[in-house]
């Protein structure tokens, strides 16, 4: 019977080595692809990146607008306004709030709707390399990248690259200076705290929402950011994350 078994053995087809050779190729191929991220990552602690979805639009043909306006030269209540809004744990993670993603968790085995547990990071992540909507593949893709996005770029340079990058109007304005000209006619260089704060509102889908014309869900929402953002000191981030 051991024989059998040994000769059965013998006779099984091999594979093919030009099939073998195809699969390790292509195998390459997409290790390449996952690794481009990681090494793209620290050319954009200087420059303008754009996101995938403006890259999309431009291939598309649809319109883009975004002019870059630096950190230091937007109105401070910007910054302060989307950390309270996205991500009140900014300042304490490192890409990944992991007690928001417990949250999560249990709201989905409780059969709850699941809320948003993306940090400004992820987002960063997500709009700067992968695709919208969700997927577990992107979020499996998303993690780990995050963690490395504010290892090397830091905090500062994150929350710079989101507020240049989120799409902040309804028809192809991104980053915070296009958004302030299209809702409120001036640079976002001049926003007040209200403004700010009806622009952190109407993330992630300012499709929906509109600070140009607030609904009264955004406005409630805008006065809620405004109360949050003033209990958050980006400048103590900064020095805790030097």
């Amino acid at each position: 019977m051991a024989g059998t078994f040994g000769r059965s053995i013998r006779f099984l087809p091999k594979a093919k080595p030009h099939i073998l050779r195809l699969a390790r190729t292509l195998a390459l191929i997409v290790l390449a692809v996952l690794l481009v991220p990681y090494v793209v990552t620290p050319f954009y602690r200087v420059g303008h990146p754009i996101s995938t979805l403006m890259a999309w639009r431009w291939l598309q043909g649809a319109a883009v607008v975004r002019p870059w306006i630096d950190l230091g030269e937007m109105s401070q209540a910007l910054p302060h306004a989307v950390v309270a809004a996205e991500d009140a744990h900014f300042c304490k993670h490192h890409g990944i709030d992991w007690g928001a993603v417990r949250e999560v968790v249990n709201d989905a085995e409780d059969g709850e709707v699941t809320r948003g547990g993306s940090t400004i990071t992820q987002q960063v992540a997500k709009n700067l390399f992968l695709w919208q909507g969700r997927s577990f593949v992107r979020k499996a893709l998303e993690f780990p990248l995050a963690l490395w996005i504010d290892a090397v770029l830091g905090k500062q340079r994150v929350l710079e690259v989101y507020l240049n990058i989120a799409e902040l109007g309804p028809s192809g304005q991104f980053g915070a200076e296009a958004g302030s000209q299209y809702a409120f006619g001036h640079s976002a260089a001049s926003l007040s705290g209200r403004e700010a704060a009806l622009l952190a509102s109407i993330l992630p889908n300012p499709h929906q929402r509109s600070a140009r014309s607030p609904g009264p869900g955004v406005r409630r929402l805008a006065g809620t950011y405004v109360a949050r953002a003033q209990a958050i000191s980006l400048a103590q981030c900064w020095a805790g994350n030097r």
